[in-house]
């Protein structure tokens, strides 16, 4: 079973930068795309960003030049680096990974910005 575990949310102010991790119980290598979604109350779950296991990377309109994601292979381990945050990212964030079989979810991780 392969697990994704989120980490790096909380409570901070606008302007605030965070940083996310989403740690694999495998090779990350091995997923051939990782993303990174968020899900705020009464809101579907959306795409924040993505890299392929061929580095191409993908980000939301509403996020670009302020977050970065990348990756450590030799963590396994995704990152999601948030800058120049703002109330409206405030949702519950999600780590998704892509195998060939099946797709795995994280459980999330609350990231709340507000002054």
């Amino acid at each position: 079973q392969v697990q994704l575990v989120e980490s790096g949310g909380g409570l901070v102010q606008p302007g605030g930068s965070l940083r996310l991790s989403c740690a694999a119980s495998r090779s990350i290598s091995s997923f051939y795309h990782m993303g990174w979604y968020r899900q705020a109350p009464g809101n579907q779950r959306l795409l924040v960003a993505s890299i392929s296991s061929s580095g191409m990377i993908n980000y939301a309109d509403s996020v670009k030049d302020r977050f970065t994601i990348s990756r450590d292979n030799g963590k396994n381990t995704v990152y999601l680096q948030m800058n120049s945050l703002k109330p409206e990212d405030t949702a519950v964030y999600y780590c998704k990974g892509d195998l060939i079989t099946r797709t795995y979810w994280g459980q999330g991780t609350q990231v709340t910005v507000s002054s």
